[in-house]
């Protein structure tokens, strides 16, 4: 991507993780940015870091956008922008164990804010984006769209709407300015698996090093990725296998013979 004057990113979940590295590396490319979070002090952390580093603006935008008063703040703040040119929907969380594990309200929560909110986020953004002639869109989806039977069913269902969705309308915006990406990352290494849900999994352990990828690995990859036509982007060798794998339909498979061997689910936790 090459550098440009007066255009600005938002960008939810901005406080950490994929979100503070997108961050980062726009501002580096130019961009003015809208960090929208929970954690205001974590945001304007950030945003001094990146002010300090870079000639650009930074706005804060505290927001819960497990809430309807959350989203309907950020779409406002969206509508006022007349030089928005990405948008990147990258607010989520896990839950490690499977469907039955978790209490439903925490269920309804994270499909509030896996979909419903990059769904009207995206409603607020494309119009502006359509009018100016160019825009980007990023869903940030994961490897687990295309591997339900891992165990972790909500959070699955809801990637794999994100990615039919942003197919979905990457054909719609065909011809308009308009770019859209479903960035289907793998095991990153972000705060994401420092909950104690997530530590208690020891997955950081388990996992050989090969499958783990940096947010500054993926992010960089995802911004190249955005110069070319494809919607689905899996970052890394050994996740485009497991994605290729769960496309294939063979994860149930692999999951029921992992199981008779070791007598263990995947969503075990010690």
């Amino acid at each position: 991507m090459e550098k440009k004057e007066q255009r600005t990113a938002l960008i939810t979940g901005a406080s950490a993780g994929l979100g503070a590295e997108y961050a980062r590396q726009l501002a580096g490319l130019g961009y003015n940015l809208v960090l929208v979070s929970r954690r205001r002090e974590r945001l304007e952390q950030l945003a001094q870091e990146i002010k300090t580093a870079n000639p650009v603006v930074v706005e804060v935008l505290p927001a819960d956008l497990s809430t309807d008063a959350g989203i309907t703040l950020v779409e406002e703040r969206i509508k006022e922008m007349d030089d928005l040119e990405m948008l990147v929907n990258n607010a989520g969380f896990g839950l490690p164990g499977g469907f039955l594990a978790s209490e439903i309200q925490v269920t309804l929560t994270m499909v509030w804010v896996h979909v419903l909110a990059p769904v009207r986020l995206t409603r607020a953004a494309l119009p502006g984006m359509i009018e100016n002639g160019r825009g980007y869109i990023i869903n940030v989806s994961s490897i687990s769209a295309f591997a339900a039977a891992t165990g972790s069913s909500t959070y699955s269902a809801t990637k794999a709407y994100l990615n039919n969705f942003t197919e979905g309308l990457a054909v719609e915006c065909h011809g308009k300015g308009v770019k859209l990406q479903a960035l289907c990352p793998g095991f990153t290494i972000t705060e994401f698996q420092d909950s104690p849900g997530y530590q208690r999994l020891r997955v950081k352990e388990r996992l050989p090093r090969f499958l783990w990828m940096t947010s500054r690995q993926v992010v960089k990859r995802s911004l190249r990725e955005l110069r070319g036509n494809r919607v689905i982007y899996v970052p890394g060798v050994g996740n485009k296998l497991i994605a290729l794998v769960g496309r294939l339909g063979l994860v149930g498979v692999i999951v029921r013979v992992y199981t008779g061997i070791t007598g263990r689910r995947f969503t075990d936790i010690d």
